[in-house]
């Protein structure tokens, strides 16, 4: 008997000592624009043919199958999303933010924040996505109050429940919406740390203790919300399209990135990865342990086949958008890799045009296009949406940012440091004129640099519009990694040629010596 009490004892112990500390995953994605078909590694289409033979990531119906093993994983979890689940494919196009609806209630999210690009198409679209879906969108640093469309529908905070434990959701949303997307005139926007912070102290009145941000804000601003903010347990990330890990040598930080006792994860964009992040709290509501690491969703991850079948149907009108005529061309447009790697080519021009005229109020002045991400020539007269789709097939988004003179000559260096291998960096330019001498030592080879009419003036800062790859440091342009006030989710490039190709038709091509071969 003594023996027995002495067990129960200990069994007693134990179990408060098991009951005191609370275990959840906190499954997550992030800026998955509307890629519900398979992706390439270039995050851009990935054809039947690639995707059979194991060439493929991403896509909703391998994201089904990798939930539902994550959540095999564990007996407490939820999901959800870091924003910007809109825009970036014609699945977009054609149902606005009802496909993301049904395949996010399919997914079984539990909550997210609303991204920038959720207001691409003003307050009415996420009105009824958010009407469609079966989890809470967020937002905690925006004043709704005036927009009748939202006023009644998103919350800043909201409570869930699961394992027994309350658990705080926070919404963020960049500051600087107004200026990337169309909130509308009702919507105002406030700095994120005091909004967190309101919200952190309300839902810790209330006896909540565990607090997840979901915050559409970017990598820098969660680690200064972090630093400036008390009460904070995970900031589940998204916007800057930020891959952590302790494993990828590419990652840009840990998963998780500790600041402080608050534990940072994002899983870089497009579902390529599902985040997935255990963490233990103490009776307190403190984090204890935080560990994991995001998860690879490549062909090894089997495609749930009710859902390929589904977005397969979804995919059909698609083929109509592809056809829709969305322009006319008075001649042919040049864009042979053979032309365009070498010397400047009319669908080089046109591209750069394009961007160019896309952001010539914002204070930029030239354009750069690496000839890499041109894959096709168009005939002459009606051009297609599907042969503007062709020509620039990577969904890589328009960036602006800015640097010296020094550096863009440093670009244009790179550009033509590999043109007698025919190299995709060879740059495309409008805003500006150069010289090439490609018998000179590469580094060495650019001359006559000429800005605006002037020549380069290499302490001064220059506006320059490109594409997400370049500006990230892809084909070579590690230069512009560190380009002050960079912003790299702008529209489609495709679609801003199409736009231009639109507004000029018929369009006529133009070679203008910007660059001159010696």
């Amino acid at each position: 008997m003594k023996r027995f009490l002495l067990s129960a004892a200990a069994l007693s112990l134990t179990a408060g000592m098991a009951s005191a500390d609370y275990t959840l995953t906190i499954l997550h994605t992030n800026d998955f624009h509307a890629r519900f078909e398979p992706i390439s590694k270039y995050d851009g289409p990935c054809g039947a043919e690639d995707n059979t033979e194991g060439k493929c990531f991403g896509g909703t119906a391998r994201l089904v199958t990798a939930i539902a093993e994550a959540r095999g994983r564990t007996n407490n979890s939820i999901l959800v999303d870091g924003g910007d689940q809109f825009q970036g494919t014609l699945f977009y196009t054609q149902y606005k933010g009802q496909m993301a609806a049904e395949m996010m209630n399919k997914l079984g999210y539990d909550g997210m924040t609303v991204g920038n690009h959720e207001f691409d198409d003003g307050p009415e679209v996420l009105a009824a996505f958010m009407a469609a879906v079966d989890f809470p969108v967020l937002m905690s640093n925006a004043d709704v109050s005036a927009e009748p469309l939202l006023s009644s529908t998103l919350a800043k905070s909201t409570v869930i429940e699961r394992g027994g434990e309350k658990i705080g959701l926070i919404g963020l949303t960049p500051e600087d919406t107004p200026e990337l997307a169309s909130p509308g005139d009702n919507v105002t926007f406030s700095e994120p740390v005091a909004a967190v912070q309101g919200e952190v102290d309300r839902l810790t009145a209330e006896g909540v203790n565990k607090i997840i941000v979901l915050s559409h804000s970017s990598y820098a601003v969660d680690q200064m919300v972090a630093a400036n903010t008390t009460g904070v347990d995970v900031i589940v990330g998204g916007h800057s399209n930020t891959l952590l890990s302790n494993t990828n040598e590419r990652a840009e930080g840990a998963y998780p990135t500790m600041v402080g006792e608050t534990a940072i994860v994002q899983a870089y964009a497009y579902g390529k990865y599902l985040g997935e992040l255990n963490v233990t709290f103490d009776d307190a509501g403190n984090v204890t342990e935080a560990k994991g690491e995001p998860i690879l969703i490549d062909a090894a991850v089997t495609e749930d086949a009710e859902t390929v079948a589904r977005v397969a149907e979804l995919a059909k009108p698609l083929e109509e958008i592809r056809n829709t005529v969305v322009a006319e061309a008075a001649d042919a447009l040049e864009g042979d890799r053979a032309v365009c790697r070498v010397q400047e080519c009319t669908m080089g021009n046109m591209i750069a045009d394009a961007m160019l005229a896309r952001v010539a109020d914002q204070g930029i002045d030239v354009a750069l296009q690496n000839s890499g991400g041109i894959r096709a020539s168009i005939d002459a007269g009606d051009v297609t949406k599907g042969e503007v789709l062709t020509v620039l097939p990577f969904q890589n988004t328009l960036s602006t940012f800015q640097v010296t003179g020094a550096v863009l000559v440093k670009a244009l260096e790179n550009g033509v440091s590999e043109i007698e291998e025919v190299a995709g960096r060879f740059p495309q330019v409008a805003g500006m004129t150069f010289t090439v001498d490609p018998a000179a030592e590469a580094g060495a080879r650019v001359s006559d640099v000429m800005i605006g009419g002037a020549p380069v003036d290499m302490e001064k800062v220059y506006g320059v519009v490109s594409n997400n790859f370049v500006r990230k440091g892809g084909d070579g342009y590690a230069m512009f990694k560190d380009a002050a006030n960079a912003y790299d989710f702008g529209p489609d490039v495709a679609d801003v040629a199409s736009e231009y190709l639109a507004a000029n038709a018929p369009y006529t091509p133009v070679l203008e010596g910007r660059i001159t071969i010696k």
